[in-house]
């Protein structure tokens, strides 16, 4: 899947209930993130007042848009940014938290609303947490004590599946990317307690990775683990191994490198030194014979490293590993530990959320679907929906169109592309089928054991349909979540109901805000089904090469000389963006706001558009993508994001794609003496 969205504050999803959402903001001090009145910007959909007039358009179009609005907004302490996503997410999360309320007092017909009530009580009764301390998983730890062998590891790594349990190689079900109809096991390499490889392998970085083994002593102090100095070295040195053997976030973007399908023999042959037998077996999998590798140099390595370490090591890491996982359902000591480390000393975050919020990212993760109907019952109108489907045929259109005059594509590739177009899928707002929760328990007493039961009905869930026609009505992502993607496999797109609102979308805005808004996210995502990866997958989402040899070497010369021109970008100093592990994004954020000013174009039916407050409809289109990614982050923060974000820092999301737009230059009259400039010749010219 290939999300518009993911926020700085990756690495702080460790210490939440569930996996942290991004959000969007105002002009205004970021001090409303209990409000539930959707955000406003100007009279006409943009904040003027945002604007730094000090700035020229062609010095730093991102600072010109925005420079005053960063001048007055202040970064939430229990943020590591802030921005217009994190407004809007923090509208449907106080939203969402009076749903869920009003379900956990009694005041909800929904199904779900028993179930619901109970995972919100259980995560809000930190006095309870208190009492139990470490309690709840005293018998998760017993089982690793009891390990007599490697077999004994590798069973209990089978089963962390379907519990807070750890394993060096990870299962996932997802759909066959050469037989997208069907779900097929998927086998990765885990492993690191760090968020990439590179925390343990540079220089750069080497006292976060000091900061972590100090993290990794205090959590087996907590738990009770002997030796824990001389285990917490064991352990990060059994990470820096499964580090060097890793691939790099660049390589696991490739799609054909990331698929080999193996037998379990097979696979056993080539990466002998785990029983990946057994791994299979322990996951409630033993009737599946074969997987799909991915990363495949990396699992001989894996396999050699877990085959040479001593048993007492392995026992410690899973320990460790354990508590590491299950610390935010835990005592605030826990929790605190946690956070410390993973937010404050790598995000540079200074104050943990609220307890209400992780507890309604944890209902919002566990019964997402569930919060996700109340919602929309009450927060998206049909009219809404209908509003957005013509904003997405306008913009479909307009990659059509594109694709039809583009010059460096043969007549035969092009055809495929358009077929590819004309079978693209569309879902808006909110699933027409709703998942059945009622397999799941929740519990009032037992956060620990709603955390587990979680894990273990998702995966229950996944495995129940591999035998069986994958489901095209199913939704990867909830109504409530502010966020839009792209699956290749499937070859659709999807924006839930929450992504709807202001600075996205608004039915009384200006229509440029609306297509610089709306209608460069819609863009964005079309592009990924013809982005460097997305391109690989045809118009049924299976994995296939559907290109000429002379159009795709085309294609990719026009990609790198993009990716050349983020490798400059400095967000922080010493800290660059990577071309390569951004190309998909970048390539995205390009393809859309041209898409979406070609629509807007299209839209004027030859009518000239209005001018407000002095500027052109052109202008406000390029205003209205400017303005959707107005953010705030610190250095900490966004030197973890540049470490691990496929997508770049939203300043480089505004000024990388105007550089390359020749209608940016006309509208704002950008010429050779501006510093954004670029010679027409420099410029990447994609779709």
């Amino acid at each position: 899947m290939t999300g518009l969205w993911h926020a700085a504050a990756t690495i702080a999803a460790l210490l939440s209930f569930s996996l942290a959402a991004a959000g969007v903001a105002a002009a205004g001090p970021a001090d409303d993130s209990t409000s539930t009145a959707a955000p406003h910007f100007g009279t006409w959909g943009y904040d003027l007042t945002a604007q730094d007039p000090t700035v020229k358009p062609g010095t730093d179009f991102f600072l010109s848009a925005n420079g005053n609005w960063l001048k007055r907004t202040k970064i939430p302490a229990d943020k590591l940014s802030y921005g217009n996503f994190d407004k809007l997410h923090d509208l449907s999360e106080a939203v969402t938290r009076k749903l869920i309320e009003d379900a956990a007092d009694g005041r909800s017909d929904d199904p779900d609303a028993a179930k619901i009530g109970a995972a919100y009580r259980a995560c809000m009764d930190e006095a309870h947490a208190e009492q139990l301390d470490a309690a709840p998983i005293a018998p998760d730890l017993a089982a690793i004590r009891a390990e007599k062998t490697k077999a004994d590891v590798v069973a209990l790594m089978g089963k962390a599946a379907k519990s807070l349990q750890s394993s060096i190689f990870g299962l996932a079900i997802s759909p066959d990317a050469k037989a997208p109809n069907r779900n097929a096991v998927y086998l990765q390499n885990l492993g690191l307690g760090l968020p990439d490889r590179d925390f343990y392998l540079t220089d750069q970085l080497a006292d976060k990775k000091a900061k972590y083994q100090s993290y990794v002593v205090l959590m087996l102090s907590m738990i009770g683990w002997a030796e824990p100095e001389t285990n917490a070295k064991a352990i990060v040195d059994l990470e820096t191994e499964l580090a060097e053997a890793s691939w790099t976030r660049v390589e696991q973007r490739d799609p054909d490198k990331m698929y080999s399908p193996m037998t379990v023999a097979e696979l056993a042959s080539f990466a002998p030194g785990f029983d990946f037998r057994a791994l299979l077996d322990n996951a409630d999998l033993g009737s599946v014979d074969r997987v799909i590798v991915n990363a495949n140099t990396a699992f001989p390595k894996f396999a050699a490293i877990f085959d040479s370490t001593p048993l007492e090591t392995l026992k410690a890491w899973q320990a460790f590993s354990l508590a590491n996982a299950a610390a935010p359902y835990l005592s605030k000591r826990f929790v605190d530990a946690n956070f410390d480390f993973y937010a404050k000393t790598l995000g540079g975050q200074a104050e943990i959320e609220p307890r209400w919020k992780r507890a309604v990212e944890f209902v919002n993760g566990a019964l997402g679907e569930s919060v996700g109907r109340i919602y929309v019952a009450k927060y998206f109108p049909p009219e809404s929906k209908a509003s957005i489907d013509a904003l997405v045929k306008n913009v479909i259109a307009a990659m059509h169109a594109r694709i039809e005059r583009v010059e460096w594509m043969s007549p035969a590739t092009k055809a495929k592309a358009l077929e590819k177009l004309s079978q693209l899928g569309v879902k808006i707002g909110y699933p027409t089928k709703w998942r059945s929760y009622d397999s799941l328990t929740m519990a009032a007493d037992d956060l620990y054991g709603n955390a587990v039961r979680t894990q273990a009905f998702s995966w229950d869930y996944l495995v129940r349909r591999l035998n069986q026609p994958v489901d095209k009505q199913e939704w990867s992502l909830k109504p409530q979540q502010v966020n839009a993607e792209y699956s290749p496999d499937q070859n659709e797109i999807i924006f839930p109901a929450a992504i709807l609102q202001p600075p996205f979308f608004d039915p009384a805005a200006d229509m440029a805000i609306n297509y610089g808004g709306i209608g460069g996210v819609i863009g964005h995502e079309i592009t990924h089904g013809f982005d460097d990866q997305g391109r690989k997958f045809d118009s049924n989402g299976v994995l296939a090469n559907w290109w000429s040899l002379e159009d795709a070497a085309n294609f990719k010369s026009r990609a790198d000389r993009l990716a050349a021109q983020y490798d400059k970008f400095e967000p922080v100093k010493g800290y660059f963006v990577d071309g390569q592990l951004t190309m998909g994004e970048n390539i995205a954020d390009l393809g859309g706001l041209l898409l979406a000013l070609d629509a807007y174009h299209a839209a004027l039916q030859g009518k000239a558009p209005p001018v407000l407050a002095g500027l052109s409809g052109d202008q406000r289109v390029f205003l209205g993508w400017a303005q959707v990614w107005q953010q705030k982050i610190d250095d900490e923060a966004a030197i973890l994001a540049v470490k691990t974000d496929v997508h770049s820092p939203a300043h480089f999301r505004v000024n990388g794609p105007m550089r390359n737009i020749p209608d940016w230059y006309k509208a704002f009259k950008i010429g050779p003496d501006d510093p954004m400039y670029l010679a027409p010749e420099s410029r990447a010219n994609i779709w």
